[in-house]
């Protein structure tokens, strides 16, 4: 039913007619409730250890960061490069802002709060920046920096999760409008909502042993 036939003729209509599906708070569910909150809790924790490792660093440049395991397993070699500072400051200073909030929202939730479809496509776009931010990082990891650190590898998995399950989301309850040829695609998505991360895990697997076959071969 459109908004127009919602109202008989002639009768007086609403001077800014508006779906009510539009102006209702819309629930996460407990599911993504709890991702939210445990996704938020592990990506705070992180971006923490790297914030205080890289303010010990600042301080002392002899330190030697607890995750510095081997040539390729190595935090400090990873905070010594211009990539860790893009925007001027430590990037795990983005991470503690961005994970606050999504624990904040996935508590909330947890706690019986809804949120307006505003509040969702807001957190949705903050999820594709940090999905697109993640990955220049992986390619800069592995591509030009060639190391690899392990909270920050914590932090591609954690921003992956949230991007595809905020996004299915968004889709299935309607934030996103999704055309009517395209909702069998959402439906199925939903059904099998583990495969696409399971695979984009994967490959992401592939390119770490790819990039550094010469070094693992040598702990065979």
């Amino acid at each position: 039913m459109t908004v127009l036939s919602a109202y008989p003729a002639g009768s007086a209509r609403p001077e800014h007619p508006a779906p009510a599906r539009a102006l209702a708070p819309v629930p996460a569910g407990r599911a993504l409730a709890l991702l939210l909150t445990l996704a938020g809790l592990v990506g705070l924790i992180a971006s923490a250890v790297l914030t205080f490792d890289k303010i010990r660093l600042l301080s002392d440049p002899s330190y030697v960061p607890s995750c510095n395991i081997n040539p390729v397993i190595s935090c400090g070699s990873v905070m010594r490069t211009a990539q860790a500072e893009v925007f001027g400051f430590p990037n795990p200073l983005l991470g503690i802002a961005a994970f606050a909030v999504v624990l904040a929202v996935g508590a909330g939730s947890l706690a019986g709060a809804a949120f307006r479809r505003w509040f969702w496509l807001g957190l949705q776009l903050g999820a594709v920046l940090g999905l697109a931010f993640t990955h220049w990082l992986i390619v800069q990891a592995l591509y030009r920096i060639g190391a690899l650190c392990p909270y920050c590898m914590v932090v591609w998995a954690v921003t992956i999760a949230l991007f595809w399950y905020l996004t299915l989301h968004t889709l299935r309850r309607g934030v996103v409008p999704v055309p009517a040829r395209l909702r069998p695609v959402v439906r199925e998505a939903v059904r099998y909502h583990w495969v696409v991360p399971a695979l984009w895990y994967a490959v992401i697997a592939l390119l770490v042993l790819n990039r550094f076959w010469s070094y693992w071969r040598t702990l065979l």
